[in-house]
């Protein structure tokens, strides 16, 4: 089997799915056992350890933005529930694309 996803740095507190990973699943992501709580797309990211609304995404062991929404060790990370600290929302929509 493929591996499901990695964490660009040590640091990092999401990881980027190598593939699609669905609920229910259980997947190791450097020490960490994470159980997926809702299907993550191929490049998409996954919490490492729980988020709370707030936190800094750490990715690339830089802050990309800031959680508006929790989100469980082993869920979604996205535009749903985070927003970037450097694009504005309102030009991207609920896919990450420039409008």
């Amino acid at each position: 089997m493929s591996v499901a996803a990695i964490r660009l740095t040590p640091t990092d507190n999401v990881a980027v799915c190598c593939r699609t990973v669905e609920p229910g699943e259980r997947i190791g992501v450097d020490g960490h056992d994470l159980l997926v709580t809702e299907q993550v797309a191929l490049g998409h990211k996954l919490a490492v350890v729980p988020l709370r609304t707030g936190d800094k995404v750490i990715k690339y062991g830089m802050p990309i933005g800031s959680m508006t929404h929790d989100a469980p060790a082993g869920g979604w990370v996205h535009m749903h529930n985070m927003q970037s600290d450097y694009i504005p929302a309102h030009l991207r929509d609920a896919h990450g694309d420039h409008a």
